[in-house]
């Protein structure tokens, strides 16, 4: 663990609670929640070896789970905002991993036009993309989360067509989503023939509306589908699962 790396102005490092992992966040601008610690979690079964991208990467929490959750040879983050790109690029630092996980500081639409990322060479593809489409929820907040949480930049289809380009063939496809849009995502998969082979939804509480679903899927893939037992975030009286526990305990 590296003690040197600078902090810019409004910027913090925070525990991830998994194996000594610490990352810096900026207090202004999107920080990373559950869904993508819950997104690692469901991607950690990922092959010995392994070269993945995390399109979106932002902060890059994601990739560095990743990196200690499973035995992958290599990940790149895939970030549009150069100073988001760029302070992942120092929590990389920060964890000594930077042997594993590479920062693309790139549109995800553009990694084929200008040859940045190879075609149909990756085994796996993971994902926390912009839950909203633009013109849907509040659209008047800062620019960096506007672009983080809105499909600003890109697209569902623009994430799902790009993960297909990357991932060989039977590769797999991990993302994390709202429910309300598992219908375009299931469309867009198969659109690009990545078969949905397993779905996890995820509750804050047992008695309570679904907020998250995650989704795995192999490019190629036969028709078969998986629905697996309900993830619960919280108990009745506010503390985290045992689920949950489970996920940040774990060694």
């Amino acid at each position: 663990m590296k003690e040197n790396i600078e902090l810019k102005k409004d910027e913090r490092i925070d525990d991830l609670q998994y194996k000594g992992l610490k990352i810096i966040q900026n207090n202004k601008g999107f920080c990373f929640g559950i869904d993508s610690v819950i997104l690692s979690n469901f991607a950690k079964r990922i092959k010995e070896n392994s070269k993945a991208v995390d399109l979106g990467t932002g902060s890059g929490v994601i990739g560095l789970l990743l990196c200690k959750k499973t035995k992958l040879k290599e990940i790149i983050g895939v970030e549009i905002q150069e100073d988001v790109a760029e302070m992942a690029e120092r929590s990389i630092k920060l964890n000594d991993l930077e042997d594993k996980f590479k920062i693309c500081n790139v549109n995800i639409n553009e990694i084929f036009e200008n040859n940045i990322l190879p075609k149909n060479q990756y085994d796996v593809v993971v994902m926390n993309p912009p839950y909203k489409e633009m013109g849907t929820g509040k659209t008047n907040e800062d620019k960096k989360k506007l672009i983080s949480r809105h499909e600003v930049k890109a697209t569902l289809s623009d994430f799902i067509k790009t993960a297909a380009g990357l991932l060989k063939d039977k590769g797999e496809l991990y993302l994390v989503h709202k429910p309300e849009r598992i219908v375009d995502i299931m469309c867009k998969m198969r659109e690009n023939k990545i078969e949905p082979k397993e779905i996890q939804i995820v509750y804050p509480y047992k008695d309570s509306e679904a907020s998250i679903i995650l989704i795995r899927g192999t490019k190629g893939g036969k028709k078969f589908l998986k629905i697996d037992e309900p993830l619960y975030i919280y108990k009745e009286n506010g503390e985290y699962s045992d689920q949950i526990h489970k996920i940040y305990n774990e060694e």
